[in-house]
């Protein structure tokens, strides 16, 4: 039952859905059953910890939004993981800010 509102949780604007494509991405791809099975099954896991929370606390749930997975990464990180990826493939990478 969870999963199946997993499958439709993916379906809706906000975190869950980008907890999906997140998934996804890190499962293997959109092109992947197994990927898009895999997430269903980490979202349903998620709803059920949101579920707990509810019932422990009895605090309505409140969305954190859909861009809480870029929000939470650091750019100048994000940057220097790039670019250390770009110079292992060979390239010579020169960083200027944009204007």
């Amino acid at each position: 039952m969870l999963v199946e509102c997993g499958w439709a949780a993916s379906r809706t604007p906000g975190y869950l859905q980008s907890l999906y494509r997140w998934h996804v991405r890190k499962f293997g791809g959109s092109r992947s059953p197994t990927a898009k099975n895999k997430a269903a099954v980490a979202v349903a896991h998620k709803l059920s910890v949101i579920i707990w929370h509810v019932l422990a606390t009895g605090k309505p749930y409140r969305d954190i939004g859909a861009d809480y997975l870029d929000r939470r990464v650091d750019p100048e990180t994000e940057t220097r993981r790039l670019v250390a990826k770009l110079q292992a493939l060979g390239h010579t990478v020169t960083i200027e800010p944009a204007a």
